[in-house]
């Protein structure tokens, strides 16, 4: 079965977490992201792969996502969800994917951001 997992393949999806927080760690929501890191872009890199349909590396290491609730703690409001699905975006375009791949993998995205929204 053919998933944007699939479709993107594990390398270039390490590629693309790791440029979306280059972006991410020089932004305006770098505050948000206090921990190591390293563990951010691989536990986002896990998440990821589980969430566009690869393997279940996030919940094999972690448990369930339960990614509203990992999220609670940080203060994400309409500012922050904005600019985190703009560096999502532009790594995205920078990632050379073909449009049609990259309009559905960035569509996967805005529910995903007002879902973690709290604020």
């Amino acid at each position: 079965m053919d998933t944007l997992y699939t479709k993107i393949g594990p390398e270039k999806l390490r590629k693309l977490v790791d440029r979306f927080y280059d972006l991410v760690f020089t932004s305006e929501i770098q505050h948000l992201f206090t921990t190591d890191k390293d563990i951010v872009r691989e536990k986002q890199y896990n998440f990821l792969t589980q969430f566009l349909g690869g393997p279940q590396l996030y919940s094999e290491k972690y448990g369930p996502p339960r990614m509203k609730m990992r999220h609670l703690p940080h203060a994400i409001d309409e500012k922050a969800k904005i600019e985190w699905l703009r560096c999502m975006k532009m790594a995205i375009d920078e990632m050379g994917f073909n449009d049609d791949l990259a309009e559905a993998l960035y569509n996967c995205f805005p529910k995903l951001a007002n879902h973690m929204q709290n604020r």
